[in-house]
């Protein structure tokens, strides 16, 4: 049978009327969704938020209950392990003299393992005069 045919025979069929009791029903069931779409629509953020998660979050509950336990248990082993001690510069005393007499010994312990400074790259850079950059050489004292 090709769909047109159906479609003939439908349109000579008489149409007969819904009953009222069901006619009722109908229109209720569909204010209802009516005004259950409306309300859908006025959601505001954080219920369309709560929503998303919700959809998310629904196919293993349990696994992210545990999950969220887990990290709650991070972050208050983190916050407990912290050293709650204000750390100053301030309250670092001045070396002590004993500290200090090691210190300079260990200077010229390493001085003289490195040897004596050559000084002669100090010299030759003091004696380095700047020169014009441009490549024709000319007379600039006449």
């Amino acid at each position: 049978m090709k769909p047109e045919d159906f479609e003939l025979r439908l349109r000579a069929q008489p149409r007969r009327r819904v009953p009222a009791e069901w006619r009722e029903e109908i229109l209720t069931a569909a204010g209802r969704a009516s005004t259950f779409e409306s309300r859908k629509q006025e959601r505001s953020w954080p219920s369309t938020l709560v929503a998303r998660l919700s959809t998310i979050l629904w196919p293993h509950p349990v696994a992210w209950a545990g999950l969220a336990a887990v990290w709650i248990l991070i972050l208050a082993v983190d916050f407990s392990v912290r050293d709650k001690t204000p750390t100053m510069a301030e309250k670092n005393s001045p070396p002590s003299p004993e500290v200090i007499v090691q210190l300079r010994q260990q200077q010229r312990l390493l001085a003289e393992l490195i040897g004596p400074r050559d000084s002669s790259d100090a010299v030759r850079s003091k004696l380095l005069v700047p020169r014009p950059r441009s490549e024709c050489e000319e007379n600039l004292v006449t």
